[in-house]
């Protein structure tokens, strides 16, 4: 009786096995903290699929995966700058636009900054916000809400930026008065030795992977941040929440991040009603609401939105886009990496 009862165990394993293996996927590459689960149950509910998500902390590390073949990813979620660089490149399927009827509900004045492709030929935009700066008021109680926190000698060893070139780059060059798209050497060279004087002696390092969790913890009071990241990390505790603000300082750099399918997709027919389900109001502003953002990108998904937000849309409108710079670009790689991430 009992090799009778585990028989018919193995047999119920095998056939709910064969059935999961059986259903349509869809493989996504995102951002990390970036993926409401909520969201993607419904979506394979409702169509019957699986979704297998990998995530990537920058835009490098993505960019990396795909150069090397790894993945085997329906849709990628790279920002603009890697969107220019990998459409010309040719890494993505063309979009049919015909099969994303939500797409009537993105807020035109996202295309003024869609320069590298502005009739969403090859991306459609996810989120379009920015990073900026968390800090512990109780343990920072006074503060100027602007870049030049990192200059503060007094929280030497409490501090963090993100390991990204573009960004910290870009907001010295904007802390100096130039472009973040600047491609005048001396410029580069100004806000290079800048970062060198001014913010790095005080920064426990750069860093883009553990910033949440180092807050969270207590080891590092100021973060130059995705605040979706660190409010995810300190939810539970009410009292660090309370002692938390957020901002967006002058003369930040914003971001568009987009959905974009890979050349040569398993998946296309399937990616596009990924891509149609986001764009519904009320998918959108849970996706927002997961995160504390405001519906940038959605128009009707900000009458659907329940939660607060950590900023607000008028914070980032104005705010410059970083875009491709081409082979100026190695101006930035040289002034990362053979001085400003040199030994680190």
């Amino acid at each position: 009786m009992k090799k009778n009862i585990i028989i018919i165990a193995l047999l119920a394993a095998l056939v709910l096995s064969g059935i999961s293996c059986s259903k349509e996927k869809l493989h996504l590459y995102n951002w990390s903290y970036y993926t409401p689960e909520s969201v993607i149950k419904q979506f394979e509910k409702e169509y019957g699929v699986r979704v297998i998500i990998d995530e990537f902390a920058s835009n490098e590390e993505m960019y990396a995966k795909l150069q090397t073949g790894g993945g085997g990813y329906d849709i990628v979620f790279p920002t603009q700058d890697f969107v220019a660089i990998m459409i010309r490149q040719g890494m993505f399927e063309r979009i049919d636009k015909s099969l994303i009827p939500n797409l009537k509900n993105i807020d035109s004045r996202i295309f003024d900054k869609m320069t590298y492709d502005p009739a969403m030929d090859y991306s459609v935009p996810y989120y379009w916000g920015a990073p900026g700066i968390i800090v512990n008021k109780a343990r920072v109680p006074n503060f100027e809400k602007s870049w030049n926190i990192f200059a503060r000698t007094d929280l030497r060893g409490r501090m963090t930026m993100l390991d990204d070139m573009r960004e910290v780059i870009g907001e010295a060059l904007n802390l100096l008065g130039y472009s973040v798209n600047s491609t005048d050497p001396r410029e580069i060279a100004a806000a290079r030795d800048f970062v060198n004087s001014q913010w790095k002696p005080n920064l426990v390092k750069f860093d883009s992977d553990a910033f949440g969790k180092g807050y969270a913890n207590g080891e590092f009071w100021v973060v130059h941040c995705y605040a979706e990241v660190v409010y995810e990390e300190i939810m539970d505790n009410e009292q660090l929440l309370r002692d938390t603000e957020f901002f967006i300082p002058p003369g930040s750099t914003g971001y568009i991040d987009s959905m974009c399918i890979l050349k040569g997709a398993k998946n296309v027919e399937l990616a596009h009603k990924f891509i149609d389900f986001i764009y519904r109001p009320e998918i959108y502003a849970e996706f927002c609401d997961d995160f504390g953002f405001p519906s940038t990108v959605n128009i009707p998904a900000r009458e659907e939105k329940e939660g607060p937000s950590w900023y607000e849309m008028e914070e980032i409108v104005d705010l410059e886009i970083k875009y491709d710079l081409g082979d100026a670009l190695e101006i930035y790689n040289d002034a990362w990496f053979n001085s400003i991430r040199l030994g680190n």
